[in-house]
């Protein structure tokens, strides 16, 4: 075998991991993800699995990424095309609703960073600090996107950018909930309803 095949297997492997570890997580939490389930899961040996990420807490931030890419990838790269402004901040808002609706292949068990953010909330280390970084990161650009929305003259000159970030991401870890714990068909209309008045062009 050629050392660049190695290299190319290595890294499909390694997404391998990352993916199925995703996957896992969402259902089970980052505690959850274990070298031997995924062993298991992907036919490898812990060996195998272990070699590529070193520790457990290498595992969860290297899932944390891929999850995050993900996330990106669903909710704002829809988004890029449409006109700065409160248009591009609703189509992020709603493909952020078909992110949570649709994302089972990925999350089957609902929105990781939902998940992680109770399950670290309270715990100090690498982990904890890493979700928050990611929460933080959205919540500032989401800010900015609001900042845009007010400069285009969509929403008013007084608009507090952070406190819409911190409403909507609330909301989203809201109907997250509704998804997840009582499965109510209704949630993603109640979802936008609260943003028509939460982005309302008073």
């Amino acid at each position: 075998m050629s050392p660049r095949k190695s290299v190319a297997e290595a890294r499909r492997t390694r997404e391998r991991i990352k993916e199925r570890g995703v996957a896992i997580a969402s259902v089970e939490g980052l505690e959850g993800l274990t070298i031997g389930r995924l062993a298991t899961d992907l036919g490898m040996s812990k060996a195998g699995v272990l070699g590529h990420f070193g520790t457990k807490q290498a595992l969860q931030l290297a899932t944390l990424d891929a999850a995050a890419a993900a996330f990106s990838r669903l909710v704002w790269e829809p988004a890029d095309g449409a006109q700065p402004g409160l248009p591009r901040l609703r189509a992020i808002c709603e493909a952020w609703i078909t992110y949570l609706e649709t994302a089972r292949d990925t999350f089957p068990g609902g929105c990781l960073f939902t998940t992680a953010s109770i399950e670290f909330d309270a715990r100090d280390g690498l982990v904890h600090d890493a979700v928050a970084r990611l929460f933080a990161f959205w919540r500032r650009r989401l800010a900015a996107e609001v900042r845009t929305a007010v400069a285009a003259g969509d929403l008013p000159a007084d608009t507090d950018p952070e406190q819409i970030a911190y409403e909507l991401v609330g909301l989203y870890m809201a109907l997250n909930q509704e998804i997840q714990l009582f499965a109510a068909p209704e949630a993603a209309e109640r979802t936008r309803r609260a943003l028509d008045r939460i982005l309302a062009p008073r």
